[in-house]
Formats: structure tokens, C-alpha cells, sequence
């Protein structure tokens, strides 16, 4: 049993605070790796990953994300450095849910590499607006394709959360 992997996925917590250093290229690259590696319908792979850096756009992003909010005066990403677009091209019957699993290995990728992350809702809103709409072209994205989700990652400013206990009946058996 590989009870590192299994501590991983215990020890995750959103991370909502930052250090405005940039994550390192390798630990950037091993967070996209697993990213690529998740589960998708017939494994047709149906998602892709925008990997941002530039402090301009992701600036752009998070103003763009706060208004969708409704609360323009908030940064929706944190402060962190690195933000990770997954959208899924919806001409496959299994889009979202393969879209929900990049999502989910990037976030447990973070936690492996020692990385905060935090899952930020709205890229749906984002990217049906003119605006995302002409990011995509610009980014040469073509196609059907809908946010899922952004993936902030960055180095902790602050101790991890510890894990709030876990509900009862979390778990039934039928055997």
C-alpha cells in the first residue's frame, strides 16, 4: 500500500494566501505532468491546461473573475503566482466530469510537490464573455471548449488548515 500517495490526498487544504515568489519550472512541469495523467472518458482527453505566469494577465483574470463574483474589490486568486486554466471541449458526452479530474490531479500534484493550491470557480463565466472568448484566440485555442476551473498554485504564506473532522455517514456499505 503506497501510504504516501494515500497521505497526500489526506493532507490537501486550499491554500487562500501566497508568497509572490514564482514556483520553479520543475515543480511547474510535475503539477502539468499529473495534470495530463487524469482519468477522461474513453480516454480521449478532452480537457487542456492554460499554464499562466504573466502578472499582467493573471491581473486581468482576477479582476475579470472578482466582477463574475460580484465583488470587484477582491483578488479571487490569492495573490498566487501561477494560475492553471483547465477547459474540456464539450463535443465529448464526458467533458466536465474529464475536465473535474484535471482539476483534481492538479490539486493533488501541488500537495506532492509541496506546492498551496486552491481550486477557483467562474472560468465557465470567464470564458463565455467576449473577452475570454478573444484570450482564447489570442492563445491560438480552438474549438468548443468551456472552463472548468482555475488551479492557483504558489508557495503558502501561512500554515496549512488542519482538516476539519469528517461528517457522519460519509460512507454506506452494500455488500
Amino acid at each position: 500500500m503506497n501510504q504516501e500517495a494515500l497521505k497526500v490526498l489526506e493532507e490537501r487544504r486550499s491554500c487562500r494566501a501566497y508568497k509572490p515568489e514564482q514556483i520553479t519550472e520543475e515543480e511547474l512541469q510535475a503539477v502539468l505532468k499529473a495534470g495530463t495523467y487524469a482519468p477522461t472518458g474513453m480516454g480521449r482527453q478532452s480537457p487542456i491546461i492554460v499554464a499562466v505566469q504573466d502578472k499582467e494577465i493573471i491581473a486581468a483574470l482576477s479582476k475579470q473573475n472578482a466582477a463574475i463574483m460580484g465583488n470587484s474589490d477582491m483578488d479571487p486568486f490569492y495573490g498566487a503566482p501561477t494560475v492553471l486554466i483547465v477547459l474540456a471541449d464539450k463535443q465529448f458526452p464526458t467533458w466536465f466530469y474529464d475536465g473535474c479530474c484535471v482539476m483534481d490531479n492538479l490539486l493533488n500534484a501541488a500537495e506532492a510537490v509541496g506546492l498551496g493550491s486552491c481550486w477557483i470557480h467562474r472560468a465557465k463565466e470567464e470564458f463565455e464573455s467576449a473577452e475570454g472568448k478573444a484570450l482564447l484566440a489570442k492563445w491560438g485555442i480552438q474549438g468548443d471548449y468551456e472552463g472548468i476551473g482555475h488551479c492557483i498554485l504558489g508557495y503558502r504564506a501561512g500554515e496549512k488548515p488542519a482538516a476539519p473532522a469528517r461528517k457522519e455517514n460519509y460512507i454506506y456499505y452494500v455488500r
